[in-house]
């Protein structure tokens, strides 16, 4: 068996390369352990490479931000047997104002768009806190303002289990897996928001809350695979964000999780995700993957 794991920023953004190497290193870990052999691109162009090794493979997953992560989600459909979200619904979540607009307009807490006074500014399509300010600036080409919701920071990883049709993927109606809820540790210096790490899992007094919420939002939106969640936990859990993709929680969850990550992934996207994982003891994680436990 054999599995192409891509993750874009390790050689494409050197800003974030370190923190999608932590990644990569925790999938392609977890899919060794399960007997695969794991093949990664060598830094070239993307959807090239692609082209060229995911048809070898049993399975593929790609990682990426969230203007690029649907065209190259559709390669590895074309490729391979893709284990991530869908790329329709890939392009969906990449569309913060309209993912914003489908979840309010079916009752999930999100942040109001806002034009005037004191409130966040990101793009509409972006990466994680990348770009994302706290600013009473109009906001600019390609961006949304958002009210300024101030809570706890929280995010939810889940795993959505579909069924492969005939010409498409299925949602497959079954209840999403939590993974974990984790708390995430974001910072407001000079306006600018900054992602610094987390820790998982967290037993939250609202956890039922926060998880109920959190796969309204992925249910509504289609998502399949593994999907992050970011939640400001305020008066309500408000939705700031959908990642239909792993996410930096995944390296402290792979690090806790008593199950192979990788087999939770490839059973789930051939509708036969676990009812349950089992994770064992708590960590502190860093944006660059280093764990320290807790």
């Amino acid at each position: 068996m054999r599995a192409f794991l891509a993750e874009y920023t390790v050689f494409h953004d050197p800003d974030l390369a370190v923190e999608g190497r932590a990644m990569l290193e925790a999938l392609s870990g977890s899919f060794t352990r399960c007997g695969y052999e794991v093949v990664t691109p060598s830094g070239g162009d993307l959807g090239a490479e692609i082209s060229t090794l995911a048809p070898s493979c049993d399975v593929g997953l790609v990682i990426a931000p969230d203007h690029l992560l649907a065209p190259l989600t559709r390669k590895i459909e074309d490729c391979t047997h893709n284990i991530g979200c869908g790329s329709m619904n890939v392009a969906l979540c990449a569309n913060k104002r309209r993912t914003s607009g489908i979840l309010a307009a079916h009752g999930v807490p999100v942040p109001s768009e806002k034009t005037d006074g004191l409130k966040v500014i990101k793009p509409v399509s972006g990466c994680g806190a990348h770009g994302v300010r706290l600013s009473e600036d109009a906001p600019g080409e390609g961006e949304i303002g958002q009210e300024y919701i101030e809570g706890e920071h929280l995010s939810v990883s889940l795993v959505g289990s579909r069924i492969v049709g005939e010409t498409c993927l299925y949602f497959s109606g079954d209840p999403f897996l939590t993974l974990a809820v984790n708390r995430q540790s974001v910072t407001v210096e000079d306006g600018a928001f900054a992602y610094r790490g987390g820790e998982t899992p967290v037993d939250h007094p609202r956890l039922d809350e926060v998880v109920e919420t959190a796969v309204r939002a992925a249910t509504l939106l289609g998502c399949q695979g593994y999907v992050g969640v970011d939640i400001v936990l305020a008066d309500r859990p408000y939705v700031v964000d959908v990642n239909p993709r792993p996410t930096t929680s995944m390296v402290g969850i792979a690090a806790c999780i008593e199950e192979e990550i990788a087999r939770v992934l490839v059973d789930a996207s051939y509708g036969k995700a676990p009812a349950s994982v089992h994770l064992s003891g708590r960590v502190r994680f860093d944006k660059d993957g280093r764990l320290e436990r807790l």
